[in-house]
């Protein structure tokens, strides 16, 4: 439901302060377990949410969109067609603290 969606960005709004992220000067797995639902919300219709007043939210998301991290995660790619070569993603056998993105370590 909408409405519920907005109440939830409206109090992440409230929650925000000077800090770029949630709990301080970096990224918390708070922060990158909320984005990508509050991305794709905002995603739905980029001209209703560049409309509202989710100033604090809206700039918190930028800054994501922006970031090494989620430029690191987010590869765009042609969309595939029937006929094209297979697409490979990249795959990593690494677990544990060494397979954190170096802004989380």
């Amino acid at each position: 439901n909408i409405y519920i969606a907005v109440i939830f960005i409206i109090e992440l709004n409230i929650q925000r302060d000077v800090k770029p992220w949630f709990y301080g000067d970096q990224p918390s797995f708070s922060d990158l377990a909320i984005l990508p639902f509050v991305r794709q919300f905002a995603h739905k219709d980029l001209d209703w949410w560049s409309a509202q007043s989710f100033c604090y939210v809206q700039n918190w998301l930028d800054a994501f969109k922006a970031s090494d991290l989620f430029k690191s995660i987010m590869t765009k790619y042609i969309p595939w067609k029937a006929g094209d070569d297979a697409i490979l993603f990249p795959y990593s056998q690494k677990t544990g603290p060494d397979a954190l993105h170096p802004d989380l370590a």
